[in-house]
């Protein structure tokens, strides 16, 4: 155990540090110009991606309020599981999130999806629709970015092919654009 464990910190260093800081600052752009207009962040994904979803919108939900400021606008549409088996029953698994997006979504409000793979097709199906009603789409991924690399308009791409450590990465870049989002709302918002 103790080799495999120095050896996967030795890869999670690695990949941490092939990443790309520019894409993140693109990313954390974006959310706060959301964040200034008062728009809507929606956030998806899939088996451990969906319980990340989840925690961002924790961190960002509950992690950047400041006393006397706005608040930021997130939901994790994973959370609603009653309405998320209605439409993977009667309609389809792949519909989960677009169903969900179509009575939710509004020009200028951002869809930010967390995939491992960047293949998940109701994650596919939600950012085409996203985008073909011209909202931002955002990709939180790993392995090679997949299909959601090409589709969506800013990513932040996890090079690594280890289900484990990408999930790891992922919670590492939400908990760093949360907590500067937060540094943001305190200081003035100076970017």
């Amino acid at each position: 155990m103790n080799v495999y464990f120095k050896q996967y910190c030795r890869e999670l260093i690695h990949t941490l540090n092939t990443l790309s800081v520019g894409d993140i600052d693109t990313i954390l752009n974006i959310l706060w110009e959301a964040y200034q207009k008062n728009k809507r962040i929606y956030v998806i994904g899939n088996g451990g991606s969906a319980a990340t979803a989840s925690h961002y919108v924790c961190d960002f939900g509950k992690g950047t309020t400041v006393t006397g400021e706005k608040r930021l606008k997130i939901m994790s549409l994973n959370d609603n599981v009653a309405h998320m088996t209605a439409i993977a029953n009667d309609i389809s698994y792949q519909d989960v999130f677009k169903e969900q997006l179509e009575n939710l979504l509004e020009p200028e409000d951002i869809l930010l999806c967390i995939s491992a793979s960047g293949n998940s097709p109701n994650l596919v199906e939600a950012v085409n629709y996203a985008n073909s009603i011209n909202v931002t789409t955002i990709g939180i991924l790993g392995f090679n970015g997949g299909k959601l690399k090409e589709l969506t308009q800013a990513n932040i791409v996890v090079d690594n092919f280890n289900y484990g450590q990408v999930e790891d990465i992922h919670l590492i870049v939400g908990h760093v654009i949360s907590q500067y989002f937060r540094k943001l709302i305190i200081e003035g918002g100076f970017l």
